[in-house]
């Protein structure tokens, strides 16, 4: 994850007018990483309610 985030900053310094698109690589990390905790809540639900 630092390593995302630094290529990110990275990025972000050597071209700041790509702003829009790396905030849209942002929002697509954030909802890929609630949907694995998502995933997860579900599953230890099903695990521990059967």
């Amino acid at each position: 994850m630092r390593t995302v985030f630094g290529s990110l900053i990275i990025g972000y310094a050597r071209n700041s007018s790509l702003k829009q698109q790396l905030f849209y690589t942002i929002l697509a990390f954030a909802l890929s990483e609630a949907m694995g905790t998502f995933c997860l809540m579900v599953a230890f639900l099903i695990l521990f309610t059967l």
